[in-house]
């Protein structure tokens, strides 16, 4: 088993491969969040375009098919009450169509509501203080004197370092 930097686990590394192996586990957990932020954020977005998308079909619906509809509806609820009268039939047509465009907007303020709530953004902050709180607090472990090692993790200390 190896370290990121290929040395072996266990074995002395130099300050500097301490410290180069260090930033680059910073810089791939720097770009692990943002790519998380950018993840979430795009999931928000398109939480928001398919609620602005059921608002707007229904707006669409509600203007472009009422007067087809109505027309249509009014004289096929005509012809099956067996001789309604035609305003009252027209009511009905009008009524059946506000039921079609009450239930698209109940959809757009479903998503409107998700995407709102989300706290994408916020996690991703919270992750990013936490992480640099413990990297804050991190203290290095303390390494015997030199008189106590043995020669040979002296030696190696000498080699990884020249």
């Amino acid at each position: 088993m190896s370290a990121p930097d290929g040395s072996p686990v266990g074995a002395e590394r130099s300050i500097g491969q301490l410290f180069a192996s260090a930033t680059t586990e910073m810089s791939a957990l720097v770009h692990d969040e943002i790519a998380l932020a950018k993840a979430q954020l795009k999931q928000d977005v398109k939480r928001g375009a398919v609620s602005g998308g059921a608002f707007a079909v229904a707006a669409v619906v509600l203007l472009f098919s009422l007067p087809m509809l109505n027309f249509a509806l009014a004289y096929g609820i005509q012809a099956w009450s067996g001789g309604w009268s035609l305003g009252w039939c027209f009511l009905l047509s009008f009524l059946a169509n506000l039921l079609v465009v009450g239930v698209l907007v109940l959809i757009g303020v479903f998503f409107f509501k998700k995407a709102s709530k989300s706290k994408g953004p916020q996690k991703v902050a919270a992750s990013v203080k936490e992480t640099a709180g413990v990297l804050g607090n991190a203290k290095p472990h303390p390494r015997p004197a030199i008189e106590d090692r043995a020669p040979e993790a002296i030696e190696a200390v000498a080699r990884s370092s020249s």
